[in-house]
């Protein structure tokens, strides 16, 4: 069982002297790795282009839908590629598991891509073939100078007829999905807890990342809608979310929150997950017990232990920790030693002398 960690919103930094909370640290980290706005705006500017040749090309009864960390809130930089999908009709069921493949649709949507695009981006490349889902995009021309390019993953769907959800590719034949309703999942989410939950997912995605992606950020997201539904901030939303998570993987993969798919596959061995999970748990609240008992430099060294990233949460000076952790040390000692009182001694008893012996 793990052990019971406060709520951090009041922490105060007794000993440090320092005016910024454990949160403000974490406030400032979440900010080094969140998108800017133009990165944002050009990446829908994008997805929205290729939407109107999906629609186009596939006429007035298709419709076109996002998904992804741009349509659920949480991208990270650097921003890399986008995700949307085209529901293409299927009213005669030409197509389908009980029909024809996903290649001769695929190779539509690609061919108009291309033609659409290719002037706007010289180096415009579009592959179909030998992938699980997607139509991939690549553009030729990223929206962060860091990054060498930017993607588009495009999926061509059928409506479900037998249910609800979509008919996905799942290389040269169908998976039953439904991307539009955990869109709609995710939003729901962002908003019953004041968007604690995309702020949230965004730190546990990153973590993910710097921790060679133990599992994959849908389920990330899906483990969150039932354990980041408060509007708590992020580093009590962390926890939860690893609370809940540990118990969850414990015994089961994370089933699809949309109940129309399998559950949600992990890369590994979901035992060694649950280890991975703890230990990071077990980090995280050692930083907030360590703020709320006042050694914040130990607090942000716990924290930026947590996340192994010194780009967006530099540790404090080693100088600095081995010092906190003397005091704290020291502290602990005076603390054992003054619970040792006279009331905590043992008591004898006053003793009259007696002969052992009668006369």
């Amino acid at each position: 069982m793990h052990q019971s960690i406060p709520a951090t919103n009041e922490i105060a930094l007794v000993r440090s002297g320092s005016k910024r909370t454990l949160l403000q640290v974490l406030k400032d980290a979440r900010e080094r790795i969140q998108v800017n706005d133009d990165e944002l705006d050009e990446a829908r500017r994008r997805r929205d282009l290729l939407a109107g040749t999906l629609k186009s090309e596939f006429g007035a009864d298709s419709r076109t839908y996002v998904n992804g960390s741009i349509a659920h809130g949480d991208a990270l930089t650097p921003l890399t590629d986008i995700d949307l999908g085209v529901v293409v009709p299927n009213s005669d069921g030409s197509y389908g598991p009980y029909g024809r493949g996903p290649a001769e649709l695929q190779e539509r949507a690609a061919a108009a891509i291309r033609t659409a695009h290719k002037e706007e981006f010289p180096n415009l490349r579009v592959f179909v073939g030998g992938r699980k889902r997607s139509v991939y995009v690549s553009f030729g021309d990223p929206v962060d100078p860091n990054v060498a390019d930017f993607s588009a993953d495009v999926i061509v769907a059928l409506d479900c007829w037998t249910g609800s959800g979509l008919w996905i590719p799942h290389y040269d034949n169908w998976d039953r999905s439904d991307p539009e309703s955990h869109t709609g999942l995710v939003r729901d989410a962002a908003k019953r807890s004041e968007y604690n939950y995309s702020r949230t997912v965004r730190l546990l995605k990153h973590w993910a990342r710097r921790h060679s992606k133990p599992l994959c950020s849908w389920n990330i997201k899906a483990l969150g809608l039932d354990s980041l539904t408060d509007s708590m901030n992020q580093l009590d939303g962390m926890l939860a979310w690893f609370d809940y998570a540990i118990g969850d993987l414990s015994w089961r993969e994370t089933p699809d929150p949309a109940d129309v798919a399998g559950a949600i596959s992990i890369p590994g061995d979901r035992a060694e997950l649950v280890t991975k999970l703890s230990k990071a748990r077990d980090k995280l609240a050692d930083a907030i017990s360590f703020e709320k008992d006042g050694y914040h430099v130990l607090a942000v060294e716990a924290l930026a232990s947590f996340f192994n990233d010194k780009d967006m949460l530099p540790p404090p000076e080693t100088k600095a920790v081995t010092a906190q952790q003397l005091q704290r040390t020291a502290d602990m000692r005076a603390a054992r030693t003054s619970r040792v009182t006279v009331g905590d001694r043992p008591q004898t008893r006053n003793r009259t002398p007696t002969r052992s012996w009668a006369p």
